[in-house]
């Protein structure tokens, strides 16, 4: 089975082939990616009106491009599948469109994928991760602890209140002045500084329930950087993204714990796995603290490779595949979703009522 996957949610535009061979290491067959970064390096951030024009001016040639590397017509997919939301909803609509006009065209089966689905199952795509597991998703517009069930099922235990990691990292890097995207320049200079010097809050650490809120610890930095003054040395602001860097990751690592032990009460030794996906899942230092708290847990850490941690066209064709093989498609009718909750049933409140 071969599904062409197009992913348009946000400034990366991605197409890829997808097949369902049994070696994880044979499942991508061809991809090609277009990303936005020098665009939007000026403004410190995606602006969505660049990032739709974008899309429009480069999709074209990718899906022709992936094709080509594939060495096969663009009528072998057997199905097309395209993220249909959440995003910026002028990029969603862009890649949702030609999704469409494909496969009226090759009247082939169009699958519309959840983005976050995307991300959900692509530790199945890189290893065959089983079911069930716990999924922390951490990327610049999200960050959720969801306990995933099956293709469908997934149950929110945790959400952010306020702000997603990886915007406080993009944050953090604009008021250092190291530019976009964030987390990588963060990670970098986090490596040079004194994680001890600045005494950064560790927001709704030991709270019940596994929510998270980065806002205070974004304003934290903007004001530990505000008494620095105009006197500010490379050095005071290495010290500062370390301090910020430990500070995440002591607050990421006491919000697993919790959702662990949610996990665990929920579905016993049923599920050993804990998997982090999204952008954010390519810190080196975040992997590594969750390795040893996996280990802890008698749990084993599945992490995709960092280029299936940023949005990619891999992932959606994978999580079309496998929507597919279920007998799950969608009409031409389907529509763009600026926001889709993977767990609609969720309350979106803080501290959600959890006895870990």
């Amino acid at each position: 089975m071969l599904v062409l996957g197009i992913e348009t949610s946000c400034d990366e535009t991605a197409c890829a082939l997808v097949c369902d061979a049994a070696d994880p290491a044979q499942r991508i067959v061809s991809h090609s990616l277009f990303s936005q970064l020098r665009e939007h390096a000026p403004y410190g951030g995606v602006v969505p009106e660049i990032a739709s024009r974008a899309h429009i001016a480069h999709l074209d040639s990718l899906i022709g491009e992936t094709v080509r590397k594939a060495g096969l017509p663009l009528t072998a997919a057997d199905a097309i599948a395209v993220t249909a939301g959440p995003g910026l909803i002028g990029g969603v609509m862009v890649g949702l469109m030609t999704a469409k006009a494909l496969a009226y065209a090759l009247g082939k089966p169009l699958i519309a994928v959840n983005h976050l689905e995307g991300h959900a199952l692509s530790a199945r795509l890189a290893a065959d991760t089983p079911f069930p597991y716990l999924l922390l998703l951490v990327s610049g517009g999200h960050c959720q602890f969801l306990a995933v069930e099956d293709v469908g099922v997934y149950h929110r235990l945790g959400t952010t209140i306020d702000d997603a990691v990886g915007e406080a990292f993009d944050k953090t890097a604009k008021l250092l002045g190291l530019g976009y995207p964030g987390g990588p320049a963060v990670e970098r200079l986090a490596r040079q500084g004194d994680a001890t010097r600045f005494a950064l809050p560790r927001p709704l650490k030991g709270k019940p329930g596994c929510d998270f809120s980065f806002s205070g610890l974004k304003t934290a930095v903007r004001l530990a950087l505000e008494h620095l003054g105009a006197g500010a040395t490379e050095a005071d602001k290495a010290d500062l993204a370390a301090s910020f860097q430990a500070a995440v990751l002591d607050t990421i690592m006491d919000r697993a714990r919790h959702a662990i032990a949610m996990f665990s009460e929920r579905f016993g030794r049923q599920g050993r796995h804990l998997v982090i996906a999204g952008g954010v899942a390519a810190n080196a230092a975040l992997r590594s603290s969750l390795t040893q708290l996996a280990a802890r847990n008698d749990m084993q850490l599945s992490a995709p490779p960092p280029s299936l941690c940023t949005d990619n066209g891999a992932m959606i064709a994978w999580a079309g595949l496998e929507r597919f093989k279920r007998g799950s498609v969608d009409s031409l009718d389907a529509p763009a979703r600026a926001r889709w909750p993977l767990d609609p049933q969720a309350e979106a409140k803080p501290f959600a009522g959890a006895k870990a």
